[in-house]
């Protein structure tokens, strides 16, 4: 007997069909082919243990199992589900014409209950777009595929729940209650979650330089660097930045929570719903963090911290602290906006749209520069200049606004009224942010300034005469990369949009310049 049953493989961020066909005769043997991996492989312990436990122990036949396409690698536990009912179905313990309009997916528990699993958004998609009529998956991921439109999402506690729905047998046999499919307003829940960030720029003291330059970098999604002495707030601020940028819209909320789907953290957010990642993200990996975590792959690739910081902020606390080899990784994706993974049987590629914000300290020590008798920087030039060249030139080249930041006098620590809010900021960002949704409304890719390519920095960062004398100059004494010239008309247009000038001007350009701190070359020689 030959029975179909469907299921779906993560490939990147997507998803795609498997169909699982299971041929089956008397007999005692179990065939698995289709580029199964050992956790796959395992899955017959699991289901003839589920089996035994809910009295299906006579299930005794020869199972040929292959999982199309075969050219794709099929890992995890979450074809346990799909291959019991395959084998049910192939043994006649379950006769349904049902098979056939759903997609199955499910990790079993040895007593037959079912686990969560990873990808339930992708799959749910995948599902839509294969003309499937629902989804059958673990009850505790069913919002999160239900979020999909148009699918009927069964969310179920365990394989003989799965069992009683396609035999279309009740729920409850007492009470004859009829399985229900779960089902999200999308949009309600998308208004319902998106609240305002507990984290506040109200709580800021001072720092005036600093926040204007974080207003700057939100307007426009430029990368930054704060260089200032430890205690000077560099963490606190960066924390703040997701309440200065554009709320997610709900395209970006799907495509951000499809790569937390992937990566397994949906089911682990605590304390909001799991449907639906509404706010930016905001990562903040330990310095001690290797390559692959960072940018993603591994044996079975998986999305590092950078895609994890899709569509929001990766923030690299201490940034000489990390390992050279995983920053200079990261020069590709700042540019290109996401990551291509190679590996010898597959190639995935991980949207890592970000906004790259770092913090350091001016030297080892930390005090450099400090006018404070009680600190004073105990560094030699030569290890101050060893220290900031752990980062390197082409690195700080991605990185449009260098800004120094100073410790908060001790007047401005004990004022009581609050600092301008994160809600003010926000309200000048988006303002911003409006004129270039204008300017780019025709361009797919580009939504903000720092994305802008060489051709439309030579559109809409044309500079007059003045401006231009004054930027050939800055370039020539600082001696800087045709990339740094691209960045500081990039981060001028974006203060002119702050400023609602329709073109670049000096004071403009003197301040988009004035945010190359590294490249003035102002620390130990």
């Amino acid at each position: 007997m030959l029975v179909k049953i469907y299921s779906a493989a993560p490939v990147g961020i997507d998803a795609v069909k498997v169909t699982i066909e299971v041929h089956s005769k008397p007999g005692f043997e179990f065939i698995l082919v289709g580029l199964p991996d050992v956790s796959v492989k395992e899955s017959h312990e699991r289901i003839m243990a589920a089996l035994t436990v809910n009295g299906m122990e006579a299930l005794h036949r020869s199972y040929t199992i292959n999982m199309a396409p075969a050219d794709i690698k099929k890992e995890g536990s979450a074809f346990d589900l799909p291959l019991a009912i395959g084998m049910l179905a192939g043994g006649e313990k379950l006769k349904s014409k049902l098979l056939a309009h759903y997609m199955i997916m499910g990790e079993l528990s040895l007593d037959g209950s079912l686990r969560p699993i990873r990808g339930a958004l992708p799959i749910a998609l995948c599902a839509k777009r294969e003309g499937f009529k629902g989804l059958i998956l673990p009850a505790v991921n069913a919002e999160e595929a239900a979020v999909v439109d148009g699918l009927d999402v069964y969310g179920m506690d365990s394989l003989m729940d799965v069992v009683h729905f396609l035999n279309g047998e009740p729920k409850d046999e007492l009470t004859g209650e009829a399985f229900e499919p779960t089902h999200v307003n999308t949009q309600a829940l998308f208004d319902e979650l998106a609240f305002p960030s507990d984290l506040d720029f109200s709580d800021v003291r001072g720092q005036y330089k600093v926040r204007r330059a974080v207003e700057i970098a939100a307007a426009g999604g430029h990368n930054m660097l704060m260089i200032g002495p430890p205690g000077a707030g560099k963490s606190m601020i960066a924390k703040r930045i997701p309440s200065i940028l554009p709320p997610l819209t709900l395209e970006e909320a799907l495509e951000t929570t499809k790569i937390h789907s992937i990566a397994g953290l949906t089911n682990k957010r605590k304390g909001v719903s799991s449907a639906l990642i509404v706010e930016r993200p905001f990562r903040s990996p330990h310095h001690t963090i290797t390559d692959t975590a960072l940018v993603g792959g591994g044996t079975n690739p998986h999305p590092g911290e950078i895609s994890l910081a899709h569509n929001g902020v990766l923030f690299l606390d201490e940034l000489p602290e990390y390992k050279r080899s995983a920053l200079e990784v990261m020069r590709q994706p700042l540019e290109d906006r996401h990551i291509t993974v190679a590996r010898t049987k597959e190639t995935v590629d991980y949207p890592a749209s970000f906004m790259l914000v770092a913090a350091m300290n001016p030297c080892p020590c930390g005090h450099y520069g400090e006018n404070n008798p009680a600190h004073p920087c105990t560094c030699t030039p030569a290890q101050v200049h060893r220290y900031m060249s752990k980062i390197s030139g082409p690195l700080l080249d991605r990185i449009d606004i260098q800004c120094e930041i100073e410790a908060v006098p001790y007047d401005q620590l004990r004022d009581t009224q609050p600092g301008e809010s994160s809600a003010v900021m926000r309200e000048r960002v988006l303002k911003a942010r409006a004129v270039q949704n204008e300017r780019f409304k025709h361009s797919r890719l580009v939504h903000c300034n720092a994305m802008m390519n060489a051709k439309m920095v030579r559109q809409y960062c044309a500079l007059d005469a003045e401006c231009d004398k004054l930027l050939e100059f800055t370039m020539t004494k600082l001696g800087l990369s045709a990339r740094a010239y691209d960045r500081i008309l990039k981060v001028a247009r974006t203060i002119a949009d702050i400023e609602g000038a329709e073109n670049i001007g000096k004071q403009h350009l003197l301040e988009a310049i004035s945010y190359r701190s590294l490249d003035r070359n102002t620390w130990g020689g």
